[in-house]
């Protein structure tokens, strides 16, 4: 590479901190005022009407009326519906979208907006101001918050909260991989399969919520 592209190459990552600085102070600024809050995270490509759309509706309903705020990626599908839910409660509906090829739009039942450029500042949002998370079904994407929370939480990174798989039926085979495989094979401990729970219904979901954060409000 010619000298002169590696130069503008080397100032582009300079100007690149800077746009990162950004997206981390007005992530930290807009949301510090938000919590107690819990994530929700699945499925963009689920339509209203679907059998999961409901219970992510429902969630972000009973959230509300239990005094949580709903944070989602802001756009369609399973974040929708859980927005949705929220805001027709009158609660707080925060969307944390991301900048990408396929443009993913802001669905409208939104109290507050905030749009990124990488990925990993608005993960750190997602976690930082999370009560708990709650993981829908989804792709590869929710796989990723799923993964990514508990992770964090194993090696102590952060400190414990409620990580709640929805629809036992869903998660049955990656769960019994991980304890066939990983746990089978010594990669982690039998333990750790304790970090997530599985419910089915909406009120199970914000019952083990509500529960945890009166036994650890301090």
């Amino acid at each position: 590479m010619p000298k002169k592209k590696i130069e503008d190459f080397k100032a582009e990552d300079n100007w690149r901190v800077f746009r990162i600085m950004a997206e981390f102070v007005e992530g930290f600024d807009e949301l510090s005022k938000i919590t107690p809050a819990v994530s929700i995270f699945g499925s963009a490509r689920i339509k209203p009407g679907d059998k999961f759309y409901k219970v992510a509706e429902e969630i972000g309903r009973l959230l509300v009326k239990n005094g949580f705020a709903v944070i989602t990626g802001g756009g369609p599908g399973l974040m929708e519906a859980a927005n949705k839910g929220a805001y027709e409660e009158g609660g707080k509906s925060i969307g944390l979208n991301i900048e990408i090829p396929l443009e993913q739009k802001p669905n409208p039942y939104l109290t507050k907006y905030l749009s990124f450029r990488y990925f990993f500042a608005r993960k750190v949002m997602f976690v930082k101001y999370a009560t708990a998370f709650v993981i829908l079904p989804g792709g590869f994407g929710t796989m990723d918050e799923f993964f990514e929370s508990i992770t964090l939480i194993q090696t102590k990174k952060i400190n414990p909260f409620p990580v709640v798989l929805v629809d036992k039926n869903y998660w049955r085979g990656l769960i019994d991989w991980l304890s066939k495989e990983m746990v089978g094979r010594g990669y982690i401990n039998k333990e750790d399969l304790k970090i997530f729970s599985i419910v089915d219904k909406p009120e199970e979901v914000v019952e083990k919520i509500v529960s945890y954060f009166k036994k650890n409000k301090s």
